[in-house]
């Protein structure tokens, strides 16, 4: 009971002491204004933007080659060939089969 009563009493004089020195803020702890025409901040967005736009052209014809579509297997067929321990995918089996890498066809 003690400690309940000591909990309101502490959340009380905090709340007091809260009110009362909000009047004394003083001028020097707040931000200074910003300026009415940020023309850095416009010019280096316009900077970021010109290299994201670069990039993005670059990147693009880079995927678009890399990016190539493999063909469905039929089950039986062959899917994979094997170049010494590497085991190479011709096609992509569909759905409900796998590659079998012993026999490398779709099961």
């Amino acid at each position: 009971m003690e400690s309940l009563r000591a909990v309101v009493y502490l959340s009380i004089f905090l709340s007091v002491m809260t009110y009362v020195c909000q009047g004394e803020r003083s001028t020097e702890n707040q931000l200074p204004s910003a300026p009415d025409e940020p023309t850095f901040g416009l010019e280096l967005a316009e900077a970021l933007q010109g290299l994201l736009d670069e990039a993005d052209s670059r990147v693009g014809l880079s995927v678009e080659k890399k990016a190539s579509v493999i063909p469905r297997c039929d089950v039986g067929e062959r899917c994979a060939m094997k170049h010494g321990p590497r085991i190479g995918r011709l096609c992509d089996c569909l759905r409900g089969t796998a590659c079998n890498t012993f026999f490398l066809r779709c099961y």
